[in-house]
């Protein structure tokens, strides 16, 4: 008579300690090396492959994304690269996971909250760095004239796209004001802060997931 799941119902092996398709643990009964011939149970529990160990996790987690951050807070790698480097944290942050649990494969969803927080940590490392060399720029090292030329060169960019765009002279006015205000200047800082941060944690969450994806194709039992 064939052993089936009494979660997915689908056919296990005798041997089986787990459901090689949804990962619901089974009861093994196995008899010992001295030939007494007694049923124990097994003790092994392997874990269900959509919940994930956050001890473990974070451990991958912060091992990877805490580097990241700090490649992602140096000014030339913002861009392509930096979301493309924090995907593959987020994938690798997964790969490492996986290698410690039984089953060794996570699902998809399982792989993109790794990735979520993998991407959190990322970004908050980031914008922390960030912060702190500005701070230092201006304060410590008295190099406040380098930022506010940047700046001042980045809003004449903006002001000249907006009038290449035909905005009318009583919005210009009032756009060029807040622009070169001090609280436009820091409403922008930390917007742009903020959609680099959400940024990262996407790239983060999809790189997670594609690696639970990727990692259930090779190594999830097949019937």
């Amino acid at each position: 008579m064939d052993l089936t799941c009494s979660r997915c119902h689908q056919t296990i092996q005798s041997g089986d300690c787990f459901c090689p398709v949804c990962g619901l643990p089974q009861l093994v009964y196995t008899t010992d090396g001295a030939g007494q011939g007694q049923p124990e149970p097994s003790t092994e529990a392997p874990r269900h492959a959509s919940r994930v160990d956050w001890k473990t996790a974070l451990r991958s987690a912060l091992t990877l994304a805490v580097p990241a951050g700090l490649i992602c807070a140096i000014p030339s790698p913002i861009g392509i690269f930096g979301l493309l480097l924090m995907a593959a944290m987020g994938a690798w942050a997964v790969a490492l996971y996986s290698r410690r649990q039984r089953p060794a494969w996570i699902t998809l969803g399982a792989g993109a909250r790794i990735g979520i927080v993998t991407g959190i940590v990322g970004a908050w490392t980031s914008a922390a760095v960030t912060a702190l060399t500005l701070s230092a720029m201006r304060f410590a090292l008295h190099r406040g004239d380098v930022i506010d030329g940047f700046w001042q060169t980045l809003s004449q960019q903006v002001i000249q796209e907006w009038t290449a765009m035909g905005v009318d002279a009583q919005t210009m006015a009032v756009l060029k004001g807040f622009v070169l205000s001090p609280q436009g200047r820091a409403g922008w800082l930390l917007g742009a802060m903020a959609c680099l941060m959400a940024a990262l944690l996407v790239s983060a969450a999809a790189g997670g997931a594609l690696s639970a994806h990727l990692l259930a194709r090779t190594r999830r039992p097949q019937n």
